[in-house]
This record gives C-alpha cells, structure tokens and sequence, in this order.
C-alpha cells in the first residue's frame, strides 16, 4: 500500500496539505453550511485518511474499499467536530475514522464473532500499538494481558477469532516450481486417506474373528500382556495362545491381502 500513488482515482501524490489556520477557518465555515469549505477540508486531509487505513492493511481487504470507508468517517468528524475546543482535528478525527473502518470489518466479516470478543479483540489491538510506541518494540501477551487486566487465554482466543480466514490453497512460498500452499504445512501425514481405508479393512476383518481369538488379540496388542498372563486369565496353555493368536494374525494378513512375512 506504501507504494501505491493512486487509490479509488485519487493520486495519493498531490493530496493537499492544510495550515493549522487554514483547518480552523475551514472547520467554522463548514459548521456554519459553506460546502465548499466541506469539500476543500475532506480533500486537505486525505493522508488522514491514508495514514488510518495503512494500520489495516494486512486484513486482506481492498485498499480501495478501506480508503471509502475511511472517508466516510472523515465526514463524519469533520460534521461533529467542534473548533472552539482545544483540540486537533487529526486527535478526533483518527479515531473516528478507524472506528468507521472496524465497524465495515466487523460487520462484513466473512466469520461472525460474539460483540464481546471483538471489543476484546480490538482492547487488545488498540493496547498493542500503544505500548510497541512506548516500548520501542511489540509488548508480549504477558505484558497486554498486565496492562489490561484480561487472562492471557482470553487475548489468545479473541485474537484469533478477529484472524481473516485463509485458504488451504493460499501459496506461502515459492522457488520458481510448484508453490508451498498452507494445506502442505498442516497436513495430517499419518491420517492421510490410505491410512483410513487400512483401518476400516482391519476392523472389517475383526469382526469377523472368534471371540476367543479377538480376546487373544486384545490382551496381546491393545493391553500389551504377555502370552504367559493371557494363558492364565483364559485357563489354556501358552502354546495354545500362540496358536490362536498365529491363526487371528494369518485370517487377518488374507482378508486384507497382505502377504504373512
């Protein structure tokens, strides 16, 4: 966005700079109905606008859109500001601003989240820029969580509620072949589909066992007993359980077509 010189047909170039003095006459006349006073006080604080929407710019939303939104709460503290106040208009204005662009991001979310954990959320966001001014660097969560007297798992969750989703296909590197997309970063390895279908097989040829021999095979490989402890919970010889437990393993290598070794 830095880069960009021409946002919504507007060269970010040649935007307008006003004087102190220039923005209170301005701000008089448009409280008093001159709309060309309007006009020339939205047109002299563009790079307002523009210095707001830069702190958005990673919510994968338009600059364009942003930059709109961003006007309109621009006209709308440039309506209700008041001049004879000791104040600046950027203090009122940026606030009214951003909080014209949060409401367009919350309110077309492509998620929907609870109003508490989005004031969560933005409490956080808004305490995280302050103290990364006043630190010199970005506050830990320990340190947010300290200042705002929220748990640290409540800052977790809110921030990741307020994420813009991704797609498993979004490409997050590339060397000129095929991209690494986010589904090769969190796919599962071990259940992958073959491993599904290798289950279901087994389980399949389980059931066709006898009970005697799916006991044997419990005890063995599911609580791990020794052939001599099955022999005496089952009252048979151990050469008896290493019989069954040869014949169960045989039955199920042929009913899912798997060579004994």
């Amino acid at each position: 966005m830095q880069g960009k010189v021409e946002i919504c047909g507007i060269n970010t170039a040649h935007l307008k700079l006003l004087t102190p003095e220039e923005m209170d006459t301005l701000l008089r006349r448009s409280r008093d109905g001159d709309l060309s006073a309007r006009e020339t006080l939205i047109e002299g604080n563009l790079r307002l606008v523009l210095s707001v929407i830069q702190r958005f710019d990673r919510r994968g939303e338009s600059p364009d859109d942003l930059f709109q939104v961003g006007c309109i709460g621009l006209l709308k503290a440039i309506a209700n500001f008041d001049p004879d106040k000791q104040v600046r208009f950027s203090t009122y204005g940026v606030p009214m601003i951003a909080g014209e662009i949060r409401r367009y991001l919350r309110d077309n979310a492509p998620l929907r989240v609870s109003r508490s954990l989005r004031d969560t959320a933005y409490r956080v966001l808004q305490c995280k820029e302050a103290m990364t001014r006043t630190l010199g660097r970005e506050p830990t969560i320990g340190q947010i969580s300290t200042e705002l007297g929220i748990p640290e798992s409540d800052i977790h969750i809110a921030l990741e509620a307020v994420c813009a989703p991704v797609s498993l296909y979004d490409p997050v590197y590339s060397d000129g072949g095929d991209p690494l997309t986010v589904m090769d970063q969190v796919r599962d390895t071990k259940n992958n589909e073959d491993g599904w279908m290798e289950r279901l097989t087994l389980r399949e040829g389980f059931r066709r066992l006898g009970d005697r021999e799916k006991e044997i095979l419990i005890l063995r490989f599911y609580d791990s007993r020794t052939q001599m402890d099955v022999a005496k919970r089952l009252n048979i010889s151990q050469a008896q359980v290493s019989r069954l437990e040869k014949g169960a393993i045989s039955s199920l290598r042929r009913y899912i077509s798997v060579p004994a070794q």
